[in-house]
């Protein structure tokens, strides 16, 4: 299942792997979005570090772990097509996958359901 964070993060961990990107939400709030600063394979990363930078034509923006782990692998197609997170943020457009992650650390994010109602807030 995928979780979110307060910060417009999701995060979804499956059969170990947990795959991150930021929201459909915050794509649609930064607009056109021109660059991506991706984190390095091997970083140990805690929960609520930074792992990357986005740049749109409205603002820059860290984008911050929503759970401890190890960069396992980035979206390395960003660096030529961030775009791609506009087009698909929370499929295609995922960030970087973690290892060595908590489970226990999400159960504090938001269910899609309570994401999209802290979105209206």
């Amino acid at each position: 299942m995928t979780r979110y964070t307060a910060d417009h993060e999701w995060i979804r961990l499956e059969g170990g792997i947990a795959t991150v990107g930021i929201s459909n939400h915050a794509q649609e709030e930064l607009g056109d979005i021109t660059y991506i600063e991706l984190p390095t394979v091997g970083q140990t990363l805690k929960h609520g570090d930074t792992l990357g930078v986005v740049e749109s034509v409205k603002a820059a923006s860290d984008i911050f772990a929503p759970a401890g782990g190890t960069v396992a692998t980035v979206n390395t197609a960003l660096e030529d097509a961030p775009e791609t997170i506009n087009a698909a943020a929370e499929s295609d457009g995922w960030i970087c996958t973690l290892t060595g992650v908590d489970p226990t650390e999400l159960a504090d994010l938001m269910t899609p359901s309570q994401y999209a109602e802290f979105c209206k807030d």
